[in-house]
């Protein structure tokens, strides 16, 4: 389970204000890819928090949107966004470390040290970034803004399904699945897809793979 080391470690060295930041929608062949990022005080964070908070991927949708509306009205929560043309003109990872930076910058209140899950970190300027890798199962403020993404992006996934029907969106979340494939042979590629990804790319010129 996540805890506060990480947090406690840089509170410890000087720093006086931590947020933890992942994201959400790397993988998936359509919508955009959302980042959150969340300030946590260990003294005031409710028992209910300390004790279910977890990488979001390890709980159940109910589960997460009952922790996220506790996040909600406990935590210091930023998010940020890159969406599905910035992600064909950036690719993937510059797009999730623009949606990191720009979900920092949407907190309340600016971090001076920020934890980041991955390997890779966004340019925040003057705060110290430390990347994490597997961090939203270790820190607690990864922890949270896992969770805190993955619900938003689902939220955003299910709205887009609305005006996209057909793709399964509410329940694969933009994912290659057998459903989504299908609803694009059916269907076509729509504007919410990635058009730099290989099996759109596929689609939309098959005479260039």
């Amino acid at each position: 389970m996540p805890d506060f080391m990480l947090e406690r470690a840089a509170i410890a060295e000087g720093y006086k204000v931590v947020c933890g930041v992942d994201e959400a929608g790397r993988g998936p062949w359509a919508g955009p890819v959302v980042a959150a990022a969340a300030i946590l005080d260990e003294k005031t964070l409710s028992r209910e928090l300390l004790d279910g908070i977890d990488d979001s991927k390890k709980l159940k949708p109910v589960k997460r949107e009952d922790l996220f509306l506790r996040l909600s009205q406990e935590v210091q929560i930023g998010v940020g966004l890159a969406d599905v043309d910035e992600i064909d003109e950036l690719n993937i990872l510059q797009a999730t470390l623009l949606a990191m930076k720009r979900a920092v910058e949407n907190l309340p209140r600016q971090p001076d040290f920020a934890l980041i899950d991955g390997n890779k970190v966004p340019d925040l300027g003057p705060t110290k970034t430390k990347y994490v890798v597997k961090g939203d199962g270790i820190s607690l403020s990864i922890a949270a803004a896992s969770i805190a993404a993955k619900v938003i992006r689902d939220r955003i996934m299910k709205e887009l399904a609305e005006t996209n029907p057909g793709y399964g969106w509410e329940r694969n979340a933009g994912y290659g699945t057998a459903e989504h494939q299908a609803a694009l042979k059916r269907l076509g590629v729509t504007s919410a897809h990635r058009k730099s990804y290989a099996p759109i790319r596929k689609i939309l010129r098959p005479e260039a793979v």
